[in-house]
């Protein structure tokens, strides 16, 4: 029995998925057809049990995965061809290498950006010990939950003052919180929402460790950019608003524009000043890093060019993570469902939008809120679409990516 990793991996999974497929089809004959009842469930328990076993043995033999040992992180690289293919469909004109460009590129004004803060804290251009500092600063537990709803309300009400978007008095009552699993925070250590917003932080069963690092990711200044990205006016607003305009074009989703527009709001807030101080300036610019390093390590790992390893290590010393988040983001970003190029799209989805607003509103064209209104409404699509629809630019059937929206990389 001979495999890569990888292949076995898929292969394990894909016999979960007979399994559940066999489940189904059992359960819904069983007990309601008597001769079915009678004469199938010898040969459904054998079957069951030897997909059950397959998966177990391709783990265990080929993927170096032993029955209860925590999950290993394979990913699955599909190359240059691959991504460029993937690029195309997106409406994405830059090549990988170019992109990887613009993730180096943010980074450098970011960690420029940090140093500024860090004087602002008198530990002079030392921003990785003003940033230690900064993820030190966490409620006490049993509060976050407080803390999470105090921060979603501060960002609707700076929402309304500065009249920047639409916010239905539905959409900022409906939202729920709940809190994430130890078992969910092994794969996304940080928030995740929409109309909920799953909280991450220490649970009572989780390694003393594993908990301190999970406080230290999901701190008083860090979650000040989370919070408004997964709900308002990030991810919530935008589910509330597509479940009601131009719903049909869900069929178009793509993370660029789903992940692109909470990024972008955590651009937009930070060039409004939505940062009191600079700790939490460094909060926010930790995450905008973490958007940065996700460009860098995600398309090198799918150009063939750094394993799983080198991406935990990269996000350790460049990123500045706890070890245990940034496992779990590598093991997210590559053992998921999610496409190659997700965890590009943040930023590179974000960057679009903030070029779109420079083009529109910087101009006079039309005002912020018109702007971010008709986003909501115009519903899902290619972010160069949506600047199509915006601009009334005319489109053929061949019409192909032509948008530099960063300008010339060479």
């Amino acid at each position: 029995l001979t495999a890569t990793p990888v292949a076995a991996f898929r292969a394990a999974q894909q016999a979960e998925d007979l399994r559940g497929a066999l489940r189904q089809w059992y359960g819904f004959y069983y007990g309601y057809d008597p001769a079915f009842t009678k004469a199938l469930p010898a040969a459904h328990d054998a079957a069951a049990k030897a997909l059950t076993e397959y998966a177990a043995l391709l783990r265990e033999r080929l993927v170096d995965w032993p029955t209860g040992a925590d999950e290993p992180i394979v990913g699955n690289p599909i190359g240059r061809e691959g991504l460029l293919e993937d690029l195309h469909a997106e409406f994405i004109p830059y090549t990988p290498e170019q992109l990887i460009e613009i993730g180096n590129r943010e980074y450098a004004w970011i960690e420029n950006e940090m140093k500024k803060a860090s004087r602002e804290m008198g530990m002079g251009d030392d921003w990785h010990a003003a940033l230690d500092k900064v993820k030190n600063l966490y409620v006490p537990e049993g509060e976050q939950p407080t803390l999470i709803r105090n921060l979603a309300l501060e960002a609707e009400a700076y929402l309304k003052q500065h009249d920047l978007v639409t916010v239905p008095a539905l959409a900022a009552d409906i939202w729920k919180m709940n809190m994430m699993s130890p078992e969910r925070q092994r794969v996304n250590p940080f928030f995740t929402g929409g109309e909920t917003i799953s909280v991450s932080y220490p649970h009572v069963t989780m390694a003393e460790a594993d908990q301190q690092m999970s406080l230290r990711g999901n701190g008083i200044h860090v979650s000040r950019a989370t919070v408004h990205h997964e709900l308002i006016p990030g991810h919530h607003l935008q589910g509330f608003m597509s479940t009601r305009y131009n719903g049909h074009r869900t069929l178009f989703d793509t993370p660029f524009m789903t992940e692109g527009w909470a990024l972008y709001w955590e651009m937009l807030l930070w060039d409004h000043g939505f940062a009191r101080s600079p700790e939490d300036r460094l909060g926010m610019l930790w995450w905008r890093m973490h958007r940065a390093t996700r460009i860098i390590f995600s398309l090198n790992f799918h150009l063939g060019n750094w394993t799983p390893e080198q991406c935990i290590n990269f996000l350790v010393e460049k990123g500045r993570h706890d070890r245990f988040t940034a496992t779990g983001e590598v093991r997210r970003s590559f053992n998921s469902t999610y496409s190659p190029l997700y965890q590009i799209a943040y930023m590179i989805g974000g960057l679009q939008i903030r070029s779109m607003y420079k083009d529109l509103v910087e101009t006079k064209k039309m005002t912020a809120k018109q702007f971010h209104d008709r986003i909501l409404r115009e519903g899902e699509m290619p972010i160069e679409l949506m600047r199509a629809a915006l601009t009334d630019q005319p489109l053929s059937p061949l019409y192909r990516s032509a948008w530099k929206f960063y300008g010339e990389i060479k």
